[in-house]
């Protein structure tokens, strides 16, 4: 039996109307990424703890295959988690990354 198992590589991008004025410290067009359990930003490019928050729980799921009928593969905007700014996180699939299991934990 093999160790090998595939994930997507994630982008999280800020998403929100022309003008609008966010909260939590972001920029339309800001983003981060998640490479197999490492999250990378850009240089000088900072996230809200918050925004954060409120998306992570979803990450893991978002990397892995799923059924094409069950939501975590079609759905991928996220609110604000302050009721007052308008700005969502989107979530795309970027590439499959395969990983060992005896790579990243100990077996």
């Amino acid at each position: 039996m093999s160790d090998a198992f595939t994930i997507w590589d994630l982008r999280v991008t800020v998403e929100a109307p022309e003008g609008a004025t966010l909260y939590c410290g972001a920029r339309r067009g800001d983003w981060f990424e998640l490479q197999g359990e490492m999250l990378h930003l850009p240089p000088g490019q900072g996230f809200s703890i918050y925004s954060l928050a409120s998306v992570l729980p979803l990450l893991a799921a978002k990397q892995r295959r799923c059924d094409p009928a069950d939501w975590m593969a079609t759905d991928d905007l996220i609110a604000c988690p302050d009721p007052n700014c308008p700005s969502q996180l989107r979530i795309t699939r970027l590439r499959e990354h395969r990983f060992r299991r005896s790579e990243v934990t100990k077996t």
